[in-house]
């Protein structure tokens, strides 16, 4: 009876008229999806045609819009073990054409009824293929998403969206980190002690780390070097996480420490820029960034190309075909995107150290950087040697 009234809700909810407004003005009109009201933040697509449960839950997504390219979403509906975190942190969704019915043994409930429960705004019935291009062309940019009462006068609708902040210079880890330690227990026989950064980090990245014999401490984003010791690490990770790398000089600060320390460190995402700028390289903002779980990208340590699941719109700015000095020794481009060139990994040559800019612990796949786990298992093995 509950699941009917809200199905009819829902119904009802999605004929109510909607508008996404870029900030270059360009306007696209479909129906609302999810919560109804208006939400704001930065334009971007996603390229998976599956794992949206992930996406939305992932905390990188903080304030981002997400575009969904593949034409169909929802179809498996919503389950209660596939979240990444506690919440939806994606700030609107968009998609074309959403399941009316969603048909999956462990679905518990439709995409449409989690995002309104959870007070996420969409919209549905645009043509994102054109949105997609147009994003592609012009460059990730600021949005905003209006339904039911919220549409009002294009211009001034506009004029809202050029008033919201950019993502440039957004400092957000701490917005979507724990507040309090907290410990992931490893699976079966413990073998080494993590120190993990929490950025914006996954659920699944310390259960991969957990499934390796490693007991994670996840500690706050404000965590101190002495936080980080206190553990008494075999290895310190730094996770993924939102916002501009160029705010972030506490963690560069306190990785920093790490590789004056010369424990094992490995970083993803968020964490592979922190590891750029502690190396002393810059970063800078794509023009629409890699989104989805279908980017090749070779690690050049082996020359295996990879497909990869990504979500960043910043970079490292650093020499792909060079060994670099920096004040913790030689340093290298381990991995490229076959796309555009983009830096997707770094080591150190002279101390226990890599990032890498993807996701190896994507839960929805592709899972062919797993190994890098394996990796930073080997470094800890080697620190004890």
């Amino acid at each position: 009876m509950t699941t009917s009234i809200q199905g009819n809700a829902s119904r009802r909810q999605r004929a109510l008229p909607a508008v996404l407004v870029l900030e270059d003005g360009r306007v696209f009109r479909g129906r609302a999806y999810g919560a109804v009201g208006e939400t704001f933040g930065e334009a971007v697509f996603s390229t998976g045609m599956t794992g949206y449960q992930e996406t939305l839950t992932d905390p990188s997504y903080h304030r981002q819009v997400v575009v969904m390219t593949a034409p169909h979403v929802g179809n498996t509906g919503v389950n209660d073990e596939d979240p990444e975190s506690q919440r939806i942190w994606v700030a609107g969704y968009v998609v074309r054409d959403p399941a009316r019915v969603p048909s999956n043994w462990r679905s518990r409930r439709s995409l449409d009824e989690e995002l309104a429960a959870q007070g996420v705004v969409g919209i549905s019935g645009i043509d994102t293929r054109a949105l997609t291009r147009h994003l592609r062309e012009r460059g990730a940019m600021r949005v905003g998403i209006f339904s039911g009462d919220a549409v009002q006068d294009d211009a001034a609708l506009l004029a809202r969206v050029q008033e919201a902040p950019e993502m440039v210079g957004a400092d957000l880890s701490a917005e979507v980190a724990t507040k309090e330690a907290y410990v992931v227990p490893a699976i079966g026989e413990k073998k080494f002690t993590v120190a993990a950064v929490d950025l914006g980090i996954k659920g699944m990245t310390p259960h991969r780390m957990a499934e390796r014999g490693i007991e994670v401490h996840v500690l706050p984003a404000t965590a101190t070097l002495e936080d980080v010791y206190a553990v008494r690490p075999d290895g310190v990770f730094f996770s993924n996480g939102p916002g501009d790398p160029a705010t972030a000089d506490h963690p560069v600060s306190v990785m920093r420490g790490v590789l004056e320390r010369g424990t094992p460190l490995f970083g993803i995402c968020f964490g592979n820029q922190i590891l750029g700028r502690a190396l002393g390289f810059g970063t800078y903002k794509l023009k629409y960034g890699h989104r989805g779980i279908n980017q090749p990208v070779q690690d050049r340590t082996t020359g295996k190309v990879e497909v990869t699941a990504h979500n960043h719109g910043f970079a490292v700015d650093a020499p792909a075909d060079q060994v670099s000095d920096t004040p913790f020794g030689r340093a290298e481009v381990s991995h490229v995107c076959l796309n555009d060139n983009v830096v997707e990994g770094l080591q150190l040559l002279d101390k226990p150290a890599f990032s890498v800019q993807y996701h190896p612990e994507a839960a929805a796949g592709p899972h062919d950087a797993a190994y890098l786990f394996d990796r930073f298992v080997s470094l800890m093995e080697g620190q004890r040697a």
